[in-house]
């Protein structure tokens, strides 16, 4: 099934930023709460907007997150220091974002991975910028795969964010991106492919309906996890449709139970 990483927890957004500053744990637990409840598998936890504040943030998130996470966390910072700190206050495997092949990030974070039992997300990008073809994008996943296979972490535990570019910049910027990922799962079955998909609908109008239509595409291609606001009800009720449609969701349970919940609505 579709793993949902719910991205709400991050100081980048004015009000968690204020009540990450004010230490108002209880609008921290409320959100948590409702992530896990629309649907969530992952909560991302981001701390690394106030700066000169990131490390002592991030431990108090966690240590106000982890009393009430029913799912594994994401810690997200290119921090290798905040990281191994993080890592050493969960309790569930959690999934760190995020490694790419960008020199300076790749040598920062490879010996911080080594030899840890975690989930990690894989960014398409190196020191060249943003991929530029479909085999441009199948080429940085294939090094990452490699690279990170060498220090032990196996592939099904890669998340490979394949980095989706605004469609109203080059009209087949959409087209490259369910290409990539279509050869990348035919290289690598057990890989997981991820991501944000805002950035496809860019620049545009009507947005949201964009992003969803988007992420069907992407799920028939391969895409199998996103980070998301799972407090979207309509994009989660696109991701349970598609999931029964591509046959993920045996019976239709998934999809029966969230029409019967009204998490699922024409």
């Amino acid at each position: 099934m579709f793993e949902v990483i719910g991205e709400r927890i991050n100081t980048s957004r004015k009000l968690v930023q204020a009540a990450v500053a004010e230490r108002d744990a209880d609008y921290i637990i409320d959100d948590v709460k409702k992530q896990q409840e629309a649907g969530a598998n992952y909560i991302d936890v981001n701390a690394g907007a106030r700066i000169g504040h990131e490390t002592e943030d991030m431990k108090w998130l966690l240590d106000t997150i982890q009393p009430i996470a029913t799912v594994p966390l994401t810690l997200d910072s290119p921090d290798p220091a905040v990281l191994e700190m993080a890592f050493k206050m969960v309790e569930k495997t959690p999934m760190i974002n995020s490694i790419s092949l960008e020199k300076e990030r790749f040598n920062a974070m490879m010996p911080f991975l080594e030899g840890k039992e975690c989930k990690i997300i894989a960014l398409c990008m190196d020191d060249a910028g943003m991929p530029a073809s479909s085999d441009d994008i199948l080429g940085r996943a294939r090094g990452l795969v490699e690279e990170l296979n060498k220090i032990g972490i196996p592939t099904p535990s890669i998340y490979v964010d394949p980095l989706v570019q605004p469609i109203s910049v080059e009209s087949n910027k959409g087209v490259m991106v369910l290409d990539a990922v279509r050869s990348i799962k035919a290289e690598f079955p057990d890989v997981h492919i991820t991501g944000g998909l805002s950035n496809i609908s860019y620049g545009l109008p009507q947005r949201k309906i964009i992003n969803r239509t988007f992420l069907s595409l992407m799920m028939d291609a391969g895409m199998d996890s996103a980070i998301i606001d799972p407090l979207d009800k309509k994009i989660m009720a696109s991701i349970r449709t598609a999931d029964m449609l591509l046959g993920h969701d045996n019976y239709c349970m998934n999809f029966l139970k969230g029409v019967r919940s009204g998490a699922i609505e024409s």
